[in-house]
């Protein structure tokens, strides 16, 4: 319903998936794009979220969650974490630097620069609400570069 609504008002959108480092990464992929977080080239549909940002998971989970991924949709998800997260959490690895889209948390007025390797943020969350409801995130780039993103 909530895809209906975003897709009737013009916006390209996409879903995301809360890891859960415990449990197995290749079936929470499934189950992510089976339900709603999938990716198709129909130009309004962005790669799935995997948002990092509780307990710890390992470079191993979430390269296993995003090749999987990667198998069911032909896209790599977009990666959520915050600096500090990524350097706690995967000792500032660059695994993920030439695949996976960067979407950053960083509630300050100017983002920090990106761990990981990663030159630049594709998404930068810079708070968790806004006037119109949900986070606020600002994409780096312009509309031909986000279509582009949702096409592949």
């Amino acid at each position: 319903m909530l895809l209906r609504g975003a897709t009737d008002a013009g916006f390209i959108r996409g879903g995301y998936h809360f890891a859960q480092g415990d449990e197995s990464a290749t079936e929470q992929a499934d189950f992510f794009t089976e339900n709603g977080g999938g990716w198709t080239s129909d130009g309004i549909t962005l790669p799935g979220m995997l948002d990092l940002e509780a307990d710890c998971a390992s470079v191993e989970w979430i390269q296993e969650f995003s090749d999987r991924y990667y198998q069911n949709t032909g896209k790599y998800p977009v990666l959520y974490s915050s600096p500090s997260w990524w350097e706690e959490c995967t000792d500032d690895s660059d695994a993920f630097v030439d695949t996976n889209p960067l979407d950053m948390a960083c509630w300050n007025s100017e983002p920090y620069d990106p761990k990981g390797g990663w030159p630049f943020y594709k998404f930068w969350q810079n708070d968790d609400s806004n006037e119109y409801g949900g986070d606020s995130d600002v994409f780096n780039g312009d509309m031909v570069q986000l279509a582009k993103l949702a096409t592949g």
